[in-house]
């Protein structure tokens, strides 16, 4: 027997892709405003002086700078920071920022450490050694940013839907058909006054 969900997806699939491609993209349109929004109203950053052991809190999670330690890269040396980063006494994961310096290049480059999530993005950068082993180190927490580029490609599918309705390939092909005939009529017409 048929349930309600059954004759629903039916209805949703009977419809037109045009229609359907409309709405996702519309769709993808509002995810991308939930996405700017959260991340422009609840962005966090600090630039902080740490020390080894020293913590940081923002957003419910807690920095804590293990330190900084020299390793070489196959075309770089780095000295590479690790931070741990909790939440609620539990480990959410630990961060490796660098500091490179390559050696076809003097100037150092950061290369941050992120970690990304459903619902929130953090980024820790390494800045200078400030002295007695400690660094500036610069900490983002970013809401919803993965929810941005979510919502650009929910708007490309709707997109992509959208072309791909048969009305559209049919119209297409009736237009070219259309064109061709009044070109093979234009031809024939400049033929016979070329034959007067």
């Amino acid at each position: 027997s048929k349930t309600k969900g059954d004759g629903l997806l039916a209805r949703i699939g009977s419809l037109p892709k045009a229609y359907l491609g409309m709405n996702v993209a519309h769709l993808g349109v509002g995810v991308f405003i939930i996405g700017v929004t959260m991340v422009k109203t609840y962005e966090v950053e600090k630039d902080v002086r740490m020390e080894i052991g020293d913590t940081v809190t923002m957003a419910d999670y807690t920095f804590r700078f293990d330190g900084v330690t020299e390793i070489e890269g196959p075309n770089y040396t780095a000295n590479r920071g690790q931070v741990l980063v909790t939440r609620g006494g539990s480990t959410e994961t630990v961060l490796f920022p660098e500091k490179r310096t390559y050696h076809v290049q003097t100037m150092p480059m950061t290369e941050a450490a992120i970690n990304t999530g459903l619902v929130r993005d953090l980024y820790v950068s390494l800045g200078e050694p400030v002295g007695n082993g400690a660094w500036a180190v610069r900490i983002y927490y970013k809401p919803f940013v993965d929810w941005i580029w979510g919502g650009c490609l929910i708007m490309a599918l709707g997109g992509v839907l959208a072309i791909s309705d048969r009305r559209y390939r049919l119209a297409f092909r009736k237009e070219r058909e259309t064109e061709a005939s009044a070109a093979k009529a234009g031809a024939t017409a400049d033929l016979a006054a070329g034959e007067k």
